[in-house]
């Protein structure tokens, strides 16, 4: 009798110890492990270009090292898809462009991944401007100026974008139908075709990242006409902004990281606040502009306004498109 007590004594106590052994493994504060960025990129893109350069500070500041995943493949289904089958705890999330949450629906009605339902914001870290850079032979320096001659000349002008419903052909389409006028488009594979399309005279004019044209620009090769962002950017201040000249424009590419639906308010929170603390940082701000992005670092709520606001105006230039 007293050994079967003895032994059931035992059982509940290796039982109590297993659960007080869990309940402290789940109480260690977070982080207590490595965390992923699931890119949906490549190598080399600019949502790898910030997750990686966020990875750095962002580990130092949380006392664990990060590691950047890039999954490519399917308008973003194979990242989301990798992340569906993560625990929603904190330790993985998804450092992409907003077209993800926004472009890709409008693109494809068979996704895996719903932007809505399996994802919850994080932060908006930042977000490249596309300049609008016409030919030098183009007779305008200003937006007045193209406009005008655009309405002059019907029809006459091409501008080049990186594809069918790429930001740049919706930065241009949206520009088309806000100012009432017509210029032919010329898609290309990427700013890589296009940029040296424009450079050559094929096109008269492109949508495209800052560290793609200025080059080109300080050469002579073009001229910079005006910016796709809400506000000017601090790449090139003295260029304008669209929106200035028809209020609510903009379509500059956000980065934003997400987080799986149902990952612990308090871990989104606490990323959130490191992120936003990191997108002040002179260091960064300036390795940032030399890619050609401005930094944002807003909160959730703000992410959740930009995703809904882009939506709209995508959806509304895809349609005219």
């Amino acid at each position: 009798m007293d050994k079967r007590i003895g032994i059931k004594s035992l059982l509940a106590l290796f039982a109590a110890t297993s659960a007080l052994f869990a309940g402290a493994v789940s109480a260690q504060p977070y982080p207590n492990r490595p965390i992923r960025f699931v890119v949906p990129y490549a190598a080399g893109g600019l949502p790898d270009t910030v997750a990686r350069s966020l990875s750095i500070r962002l580990s130092e500041a949380l006392g664990q090292s990060i590691v950047v995943d890039n999954r490519p493949g399917a308008n973003g289904a194979v990242a989301a898809s990798n992340i569906a089958s993560s625990p929603a705890d904190g330790y993985t999330f998804l450092v992409t462009d907003g077209s993800m949450m926004t472009i890709s629906p409008l693109l494809s009605s068979k996704l895996s991944y719903d932007p809505a339902k399996d994802f919850v914001p994080v932060s908006l870290i930042a977000q490249s401007p596309l300049f609008l850079a016409v030919h030098p032979s183009v007779k305008a320096n200003t937006l007045a100026e193209l406009i005008d001659l655009v309405k002059a000349k019907p029809a006459a002008l091409n501008y080049g974008s990186s594809g069918i419903g790429s930001t740049h052909h919706l930065s241009m389409e949206a520009m088309k139908a806000g100012f009432g006028i017509f210029i032919t488009h010329i898609p290309f594979r990427g700013s890589a075709a296009s940029v040296p399309a424009m450079i050559g005279g094929q096109v008269e004019m492109v949508f495209s990242a800052y560290p793609s044209l200025a080059g080109f620009v300080k050469n002579g090769q073009a001229k910079l006409i005006a910016t796709n962002s809400a506000k000017r950017s601090n790449l090139a201040p003295n260029v304008p902004a669209i929106s200035e000249s028809l209020p609510g424009y903009d379509f500059a590419v956000i980065v934003v990281v997400m987080a799986k639906t149902g990952t612990p308010p308090e871990v989104i929170s606490r990323v959130s606040q490191e992120i936003a603390k990191i997108a002040k940082r002179q260091d960064f701000i300036d390795q940032m502009q030399v890619a050609g992005i401005d930094t944002i670092g807003g909160d959730p709520a703000a992410l959740s306004t930009a995703l809904q606001e882009e939506s709209r105006r995508v959806a509304v230039a895809a349609k005219r498109a």
